[in-house]
């Protein structure tokens, strides 16, 4: 028998991480704008994530609408536990948004537009974080209802994980720039790259030592019994991303850092996973007593079938199209 639901929690795991991963770098793009050389810098940045920063947020649409569909119980929980943090980053992903498009047209006030592109995107990082770390120290439910206070996910913790996020965003749009520039500003982007990069192995080492602290249900996960064998890689494998990350922008590469930075998301993610599985809302609710009827989910499911195949193709023929160097004036220069 198909078991529908880990199907459908496979869906908003995908959709969730090609979203940490596309927009993170176009989000980072923005949080380090400020950072820039000049204003020549600053143009190239932001048209070297112009062609695709619009289809990188279609996989938060799919992570949000999927958790309605198929786990609306988990939805009903989440919303109101942390509505403060998920109406914040919507703002302030539309702030950005109209920033990037009023600052083209911009003469006089386009310094005005570069403060709110970079407040907008490290503002929704920010808001990101928080609402992972919310979710891992857990949500208050009884009966399947939402029973905290409004700000119950305002923790040092939470405060951490956001700050982690806006490091790890800023790596992968580091990275990114090392990829898609050229000459002054790449060379500036590797040395932001090491220095995020530096933010991002304290705030995961920081947050991989405070969670199982944190809940003894974590902790017997990753360190009790036999399950250490089988886990303990994860932790070594992200050191020696971290080592190849760094090889990989000292020896002056292009194509590397960015994959590299992309790999220790995605152990990150891993980490993640293994922490939590099978809650969809910590540390009471799993995927499966979330889940909506089969019915429902299947019908749901049929769409996704459908859907995703373009999403995935207009996605890598946008990334195919623009794989050249961007350039100042909104052109792509040949590989």
């Amino acid at each position: 028998m198909i078991d529908l639901p880990l199907i459908a929690a496979g869906v908003i795991a995908l959709g969730i991480l090609f979203y940490v991963v596309l927009d993170g770098f176009d989000l980072g793009v923005g949080i380090l704008f400020p950072f820039a050389p000049d204003d020549t810098a600053r143009s190239t940045m932001m048209n070297s994530v112009a062609p695709v920063w619009d289809g990188n947020e279609t996989w938060l649409v799919l992570g949000g609408g999927g958790l309605m569909v198929f786990f609306p119980t988990a939805y009903a929980i989440v919303l109101p536990a942390f509505y403060m943090p998920i109406m914040g980053l919507l703002f302030a992903l539309i702030f950005r948004g109209v920033a990037f498009e009023f600052r083209h047209g911009a003469a006089t006030s386009k310094y005005i537009w570069d403060r709110a592109f970079f407040g907008g995107s490290i503002f929704s990082a920010f808001m990101q974080g928080v609402l992972l770390g919310g979710l891992v120290q857990g949500v208050h439910v009884e009966k399947a209802r939402f029973v905290g206070g409004l700000l119950d996910w305002l923790t040092p913790f939470s405060i951490l994980t956001g700050i982690g996020v806006v490091f790890g965003y800023s790596l992968l749009g580091a990275t990114w720039l090392v990829l898609k520039t050229e000459h002054r500003t790449q060379i500036w982007a590797r040395r932001a790259a090491m220095v995020t990069g530096g933010g991002v192995i304290v705030a995961m080492g920081a947050v991989s030592i405070i969670t199982p602290l944190m809940s003894p249900g974590i902790a017997d996960r990753w360190f009790g019994g036999p399950q250490i064998l089988f886990f303990a890689p994860v932790p070594l494998l992200t050191i020696a991303t971290v080592a190849a990350l760094y090889w990989a922008l000292i020896a002056g590469r292009e194509r590397l850092p960015f994959v590299f930075a992309i790999l220790l998301f995605l152990l990150g993610y891993l980490g993640l996973g293994i922490s939590l599985w099978p809650h969809i809302v910590p540390p009471s609710l799993t995927f499966r007593e979330a889940a909506a009827p089969d019915a429902t989910i299947g019908f749901a499911l049929i769409g996704v079938a459908f859907t995703l195949p373009m999403i995935l193709f207009y996605t890598w023929y946008a990334y195919t199209v623009f794989r050249g160097k961007a350039t100042e004036h909104g052109g792509y220069s040949d590989e």
